[in-house]
Order: structure tokens, then C-alpha cells, then sequence
């Protein structure tokens, strides 16, 4: 058996939903009727063997050739299996995700692992705002799994998250860690404004000082075993997530937000 891959025929006006494509979905589905599915391109129905090139029978290994960023909701709602993306992907990746994993190679848009319970996303390039936030209306945003960002990623990372660790190795924007009520965010470039800002619970571990609200309380430095343990269990990962355990257990702690009760936690490496 060779990989299902799904190559653009050509690079799409509009957005398309490819929420349909996931191992669960496509289970004992033949080629001509994987070419047969209806996908939403705007506001109108296409087949997919009118917008991709379809080849390869095993759809618990998906690989979509993407050259464009507006190929949504890749992954949304899958438990098991593997999606590749050689290329960017589009809104929504991996909304509801409850398992399995998906790598994209480039960039991903807003809204990446909104709602997802279980599994793992990895993104080589750089994520857009609200990673692993929640949805316009939702109360909680992600639930469960592991986000990995190589590079950057936009403002409010992790809004209302729930459970599950946001890893990214590069910069976070605005608001980081915004009204999150449990899980673990890990910064090691920069964050911008208001990092924490309406923090409950929850553990933001970052490689540099953050501009924090001056609802934050200042604890001065601790040798934390927690550090430990979060690192060492990211020791399988590739660098430079891998390599962290080397950083050591010595942080600067502060608690807050003190203006939603001040319980959630800003680590920094001394």
C-alpha cells in the first residue's frame, strides 16, 4: 500500500474545506470515491478529482501537496492515523483533533488546533494568531495533545486553554497565555504585550523576561523539580525542544493573573 496523496491541480481561488480528508472518514473508501467527495470551495460543492490529483490507497497516511494557505480544517476531528503537509496549510488545522498526528512543512494559518483534545501537530514554519485558542464563543480552547511550532507564532497563543503543552521555538505575539485555565505553553524567543493577561491556572515556561500586567506577583528565583519533569519528557523530541532538558530547574517565578484569582504561573530560565 502506498500513501493517499492529494496534489492542488491548481492553486485555488477560494477556500477550501478539507475537513473530509482524515483517516477516520475515508476508512474503506476506494479511489473513485475519494475523487467523488464533495468539497465546500466558497459557498458551492466541487468533487475532489476536479480540484486534486489523487493517487495512493492507504488513507491512514494522508499527504496533501499544498501550495496554497487556503486549504482549511486539514485534520479537524481525527483520532488516529497521519496527515503530511508538504506546503502551508490553511485555518482551523486540526480543529477537534482527538488523536493521531499531522506535520505540516511550512506555515499554518489561524485558529491551529483549536479545540483539540489528543494527538500531536507539528509545524515546521510559523503559526498565525489564536494557536490552540478557542473559537469565537467557545469557552475553552484546546483540551488535550501537543502543538509544536518551529517557528513563530501570532498573538494570543493558547487563549482559554484547557490541558494539553503549546511548544514553540520561536516568538510569541501579544497576549500569550490569555485567559488560559490549565495546560503548559513553552516560549523560548520572545512574547509580546500582556503575556498572562486573565490567567486562572496554568504554567507559561519562557526562554526571556516577559512584559507581563502588573496584576503579576514577583517570587523571586526557585529551583523548580517541575522543570525537570516537563523537560525530561520532551528528551525524544528533535531540537531544540529535545535539548531543554540542559537548561537546568533554575527560574524566576511569578503568580497571577491576581485579577482572576492568581493562580497561574510565568516561568522564566534564569
Amino acid at each position: 500500500m502506498s500513501a493517499l496523496t492529494l496534489r492542488l491541480s491548481e492553486s485555488p481561488r477560494q477556500r477550501i474545506d478539507l475537513s473530509a480528508f482524515t483517516p477516520d472518514r475515508l476508512d474503506g473508501a476506494s479511489i473513485a470515491d475519494i475523487q467523488a467527495i464533495p468539497l465546500w470551495v466558497g459557498n458551492r460543492q466541487v468533487a475532489t478529482g476536479d480540484l486534486f490529483e489523487v493517487a495512493g490507497d492507504d488513507v491512514s497516511d494522508i499527504r496533501i501537496a499544498s501550495n496554497s494557505d487556503r486549504l482549511d480544517s486539514i485534520g479537524a476531528g481525527m483520532s488516529q492515523g497521519r496527515i503530511q503537509v508538504a506546503g502551508d496549510a490553511g485555518a482551523y488545522l486540526g480543529r477537534g483533533m482527538r488523536g493521531g498526528e499531522i506535520h505540516v512543512s511550512g506555515n499554518a494559518s489561524i485558529l491551529a488546533g483549536t479545540g483539540m483534545t489528543g494527538g500531536v501537530i507539528r509545524i515546521d514554519g510559523s503559526a498565525g494568531d489564536f494557536l490552540g485558542a478557542a473559537l469565537p464563543g467557545d469557552r475553552r480552547g484546546m483540551r488535550g495533545g501537543r502543538i509544536e511550532v518551529r517557528g513563530n507564532a501570532g498573538d494570543r497563543v493558547g487563549d482559554r486553554q484547557r490541558r494539553g503543552t503549546i511548544l514553540i521555538a520561536g516568538d510569541a505575539g501579544d497576549y500569550c497565555g490569555s485567559r488560559m485555565g490549565a495546560g503548559t505553553i513553552l516560549v523560548l524567543g520572545k512574547t509580546g504585550a500582556n503575556t498572562g493577561f486573565g490567567m486562572r491556572r496554568g504554567t507559561l515556561l519562557l526562554g526571556h523576561p516577559p512584559e507581563l500586567p502588573p496584576t503579576f506577583n514577583d517570587n523571586g528565583e526557585w529551583d523548580l523539580d517541575v522543570i525537570t519533569l516537563l523537560t525530561s519528557s520532551l528528551a525524544e523530541l528533535e531540537p531544540p525542544f529535545g535539548t531543554l532538558p540542559q537548561r537546568g530547574k533554575r527560574v524566576r517565578r511569578w503568580l497571577g493573573d491576581l485579577g482572576y484569582g492568581g493562580q497561574g504561573e510565568v516561568l522564566v530560565w534564569s
